[in-house]
């Protein structure tokens, strides 16, 4: 790994710079005196953003881009050896950071890191962290891996000694990190392009755990099989999250409003301790999240007052079942509203499908876009059973991201297996075919959810921009 010093501004050039940890990076480089430069795919908010603070950004890939000035060149998980900048780089000598290597070298600056990971729930729970930490007036420099409201953006540069981010499993990227405090919310089967089975998955969340120190602090969900075994010999402390008493932290006599709100008595170490917690996010899935905040806050020291305002305050971030607006039906007789999630996995959408169902509408519609041909073939049960439920689903061509392999499979496949269920569920290519059938069909107060970590919000979008 090259020599990198927080202090010791460089010029440093980002392949795939509008990336939403990667512009949070150069946002905080050029925030102390570094010059930032690098390359993107296409203009965006990100990128925009970055170029207004002084980043100069090329949307096409050359390496003439890469100048004999550049001392250190970033690089995304999805670049590998065959890109171009990346072999230009090496072949020349420059010195090469993954994204998460220069995220871990920044955390080492700071006072107290606080890495939250899981397979679900990171982006909702870092941002219950860090409007805690913002209401308590700590000053905290975040990087999440959402659009925060509170925050403008998905990254934040505070004075504090506070450093929270998101820390992603994928590539085995979050074992770069020096978390002095780290959160694990979950560990379920995914990303199974890398990792070989769940063994494997829990493996590099152990490996996590093991990079906290021994006066440092693992919150970890309670639940999870055999975590006898996957605690054991750990230095740090230890708190456990879940369900029930047998966890530090539970929630005890959960109430759901209308919108599937919940509100709960903090349950720990088997006393409710009068704290009573109501959140402004949908959701049984998230009691669990804002738990995992709230004991973090709990080490910390943060009045309970501000932790139960802020949880109560949190509206949700982008993409996390936001509400985006309603659109007038074929028969201009009512609206259908319209939301938009991230989940991409088959426990996501079970969580986001169980949320919606407690919230008052006719008929539920779920325009699903799946992500991955490795993912959407290992889980096809899965996903299938998930997305059931539903009184209506339609699947866009599979998201390929990353992968260049179809596997045999298409969208077509997983149509089959919902059907199997006795779900209506048809496959639409086009997008504007999809914005067709839907202001065709939805009846007043039905509720449509975009779903899926691609582009297919580009639907809910329009539909709304079309009214």
């Amino acid at each position: 790994m090259c020599e990198f010093n927080l202090n010791d501004p460089k010029h440093v050039y980002f392949i795939g710079i509008g990336g939403i940890s990667m512009s949070g990076l150069a946002e905080l480089l050029l925030s102390k005196g570094f010059t930032v430069s690098g390359s993107d795919m296409k203009c965006s908010e990100l990128t925009t953003r970055l170029e207004e603070k002084g980043a100069t950004i090329y949307y096409d890939q050359s390496v003439s881009h890469i100048g004999e000035d550049i001392q250190i060149v970033v690089y995304t998980a999805a670049v590998r050896a065959g890109n171009a900048d990346l072999d230009y780089a090496t072949a020349n000598g420059i010195p090469t950071l993954s994204r998460a290597e220069l995220l871990g070298l920044v955390m080492k600056t700071y006072e107290c890191p606080i890495a939250i990971s899981g397979t679900h729930g990171k982006t909702t729970t870092t941002s219950m962290v860090s409007e805690i930490l913002l209401k308590a007036g700590t000053d905290p420099t975040l990087s999440i891996g959402g659009m925060l409201p509170s925050i403008g953006g998905n990254f934040r540069i505070g004075g504090g000694k506070h450093f929270v981010t998101e820390a992603c499993e994928y590539t085995n990227s979050f074992l770069h990190f020096y978390p002095l405090i780290g959160i694990i919310l979950n560990i379920d089967a995914d990303h199974l392009d890398f990792f070989k089975d769940l063994n494997d998955i829990r493996n590099s969340f152990r490996e996590f755990a093991k990079l906290i120190p021994e006066e440092g602090l693992l919150i970890i969900n309670g639940d999870i099989p055999n975590l006898h075994k996957f605690i054991l010999d750990l230095k740090c402390r230890i708190i456990t999250v879940g369900h029930d008493e047998s966890s530090d932290y539970y929630a005890k006599d959960v109430v759901l409003d209308e919108n599937a709100h919940a509100t709960y008595t903090v349950m720990k170490h088997g006393e409710g301790e009068g704290r009573r917690c109501s959140l402004g996010v949908p959701g049984m899935h998230n009691v669990y999240n804002s738990l995992a905040a709230i004991a973090l806050s709990d080490y910390l020291g943060i009045d309970d007052n501000i932790v139960i305002s802020a949880l109560k305050e949190f509206g949700g971030s982008k993409r996390r079942f936001e509400y985006k607006g309603d659109r007038l039906t074929a028969d201009k007789t009512g609206h259908f509203h319209i939301y938009d999630d991230y989940a991409h996995h088959p426990t996501e959408i079970k969580a986001t499908i169980q949320t919606a169902l407690k919230v008052p509408h006719n008929e539920l519609w779920v325009i699903f876009q799946p992500h991955t041909y490795t993912r959407t073939k290992a889980l096809m049960t899965d996903f299938a059973e998930a997305l059931a439920p539903a009184d209506h689903v339609i699947l866009t061509d599979i998201y390929a991201a990353r992968e260049t392999d179809d596997l045999g499979i298409s969208s077509a496949t997983l149509v089959k297996h919902v059907r199997s269920h006795g779900t209506e569920c048809h496959h639409i290519s086009d997008f504007g075919a999809i914005e067709k059938f839907v202001s065709q069909n939805c009846t007043n107060d039905d509720m449509l959810i975009t779903m899926g970590a691609g582009d297919v919000v580009k639907i809910g979008d329009a539909l709304i921009k079309d009214t």
